[in-house]
């Protein structure tokens, strides 16, 4: 009897697993969350706030983070074979500096860059990393590549994505600076909130003696996601650039 119990209770946890998986990648079939964009209401607040507006746009920046289903799946991918928290804690600051210092430079140093191509690597970015954790760069190329460089990198455009996304409003000079670095924390907690969510399911899922026949699946299906991602901005710049 306990073990009949025992397994009903690991196929629903295994179930539960499934479904957080599931739900993080369904919202890609919808076109209007490729970009992620900013919300309508949010868009109007954004474009006539004046002066320091420090809550709200934490507010903002956690919202976009916890919403930006690119950024998340690469999360996802990078923790995917962590199992000691200081190695998830390494790999998350490096990411979170890389896209802090583009967002950062991005919005106040006014710099452009092409928000289809931008987003279009860091669909990329989530390709490379279920490629690494199926083991293909060691098997392709001989050699494994440095994973920490690779984070950093990815994390840059990563932030420049996030600029991108500030970049489509009239941004007022009054308190700009206090804001952005606002939006900047917000992004940091968001994706804290977000990491903690995975970290909990992943948890879970490891625990069970599925979880090494179905990682190999569900990193087909991240890469899968973020060749998705890639298309579809790749198609929308084609389609706005002739």
């Amino acid at each position: 009897m306990t073990r009949i119990l025992t397994l009903a209770f690991t196929r629903q946890r295994i179930k539960a697993v499934l479904a957080f998986i599931t739900l993080l990648l369904l919202p890609l079939l919808a076109p209007s969350v490729f970009a992620h964009g900013v919300a309508e209401d949010d868009k109007l607040f954004i474009e006539q706030s004046s002066g320091m507006q420090i809550i709200p746009f934490i507010y903002l920046g956690a919202k976009h983070m916890v919403t930006g289903y690119d950024h998340l799946l690469f999360l996802f991918g990078v923790i995917f074979f962590l199992y000691k928290m200081r190695e998830v804690a390494a790999y998350v600051t490096l990411f979170a500096i890389g896209h802090s210092v583009t967002l950062l430079y991005g919005v106040l140093s006014g710099t452009h860059v092409n928000p289809y191509i931008v987003d279009a690597i860091i669909g990329l970015s989530v390709v490379y990393k279920a490629l690494d954790n199926l083991g293909a760069f060691k098997r392709v190329l001989g050699f494994q590549p440095n994973l920490k460089a690779a984070v950093l990198i990815f994390g840059f455009f990563h932030g420049f994505g996030l600029a991108t996304k500030l970049q489509e409003f009239t941004l007022s000079q009054d308190g700009l600076v206090p804001n952005i670095l606002a939006f900047n924390v917000g992004v940091e907690l968001g994706q804290l909130l977000a990491l903690t969510a995975i970290l909990i399911a992943m948890g879970f899922w490891r625990r069970t003696d599925a979880f090494r026949r179905q990682a190999f699946a569900a990193n087909v299906a991240l890469m899968a996601a973020g060749f998705v991602l890639m298309g579809d901005q790749l198609t929308g710049y084609f389609q706005t650039s002739f």
